[in-house]
């Protein structure tokens, strides 16, 4: 919740005035409960996707995810009918199994670091490729996957996706 890639996907997005909720997985910071290898945690996300609809009735939801959240987040993401976009970063395609992905046809944006060591860029290139629906992807280069450095980019990546999408947004 509190690290620098969630943080500044989570600020602009408010700058867009597209309301935010960061959390912690179960286990995780001070956080209850015991890490549980993405089962658990997916109960998580549904959760905090029952806060926000509770908090704003009958809006469109958007799911970002980072890393792990990327993982189980679009996951869940995909298969509540209240989402109706997702953002993947650094998903983590080395080690993690995407293939639920062929099932969503949901606009996604992933945003990636060509240097990322948990996700080979070519590697997510060739599966957002065979992706049903719309889905871009943004490769930043030089970035790994904390995005050091490069943050700003995530930040503009995310922006310039969401005001194509909707030009109300551009303020």
């Amino acid at each position: 919740m509190h690290n620098k890639v969630v943080y500044h996907a989570a600020k602009a997005l408010d700058a867009l005035g597209v309301p935010a909720l960061r959390f912690n997985f179960r286990g995780a910071g001070k956080s209850e409960g015991k890490h549980d290898r993405g089962l658990g945690e997916r109960e998580d996300v549904r959760a905090a996707l029952d806060a926000l609809a509770a908090e704003f009735p009958g809006v469109p939801l958007l799911l970002a995810g980072f890393s792990f959240g990327c993982w189980v987040g679009l996951r869940v993401g995909c298969g509540d009918a209240r989402v109706t976009e997702l953002i993947g970063l650094g998903t983590p395609v080395n080690n993690s199994d995407f293939s639920y992905l062929h099932e969503c046809a949901k606009p996604k944006l992933f945003v990636h670091g060509a240097n990322d060591e948990f996700g080979d860029a070519n590697k997510l290139r060739a599966l957002v490729e065979t992706l049903p629906g719309e889905n871009h992807l943004e490769i930043i280069p030089g970035a790994e996957h904390f995005f050091a450095g490069k943050l700003d980019q995530l930040d503009r990546a995310i922006t310039s996706w969401l005001t194509a999408r909707y030009p109300v947004l551009s303020g």
